[in-house]
């Protein structure tokens, strides 16, 4: 089933209700407009709105995606303990199985998040 394209204001979080931005500094999103909002050509499924914790940036770092470091050719400023991101829902769920998930925004995080973490989980993790 494809997924909806247009703004959050039509797609929906995990608990079933209407999706809300994550951050808008640092500006997240596949889409880059501050919302966990998805649809099929998100390849990596970037749904979570996780708040970032040193650990988890370590550990992303470990696993080859060093989300840390600025990167300004490409207008990233690097994140920080506290900033919410948009991550891959896999990542997530591979930080879970690690003991390192950063907590979750359950209001901020699509439903397409539930093909591969389970709700539970998720609340486990709430922010």
């Amino acid at each position: 089933m494809p997924f909806d394209p247009m703004p959050s204001s039509s797609q929906r979080n995990v608990l079933g209700g209407l999706l809300s931005d994550c951050s808008h500094v640092p500006l997240t999103g596949y889409f880059r407009d501050g919302c966990c909002r998805t649809d099929d050509s998100d390849q990596g499924l970037h749904t979570v709105c996780a708040v970032m914790t040193q650990d988890f940036l370590e550990f992303s770092r470990s696993r080859g995606n060093d989300l840390s470091t600025p990167r300004p050719e490409y207008g990233f400023p690097g994140l920080r303990p506290g900033d919410r991101w948009c991550l891959c829902a896999a990542r997530w769920q591979e930080a879970l199985q690690a003991g390192k998930a950063p907590r979750v925004v359950l209001t901020a995080t699509h439903e397409a998040t539930l093909r591969v973490v389970r709700l539970a989980d998720l609340q486990a993790h709430a922010a």
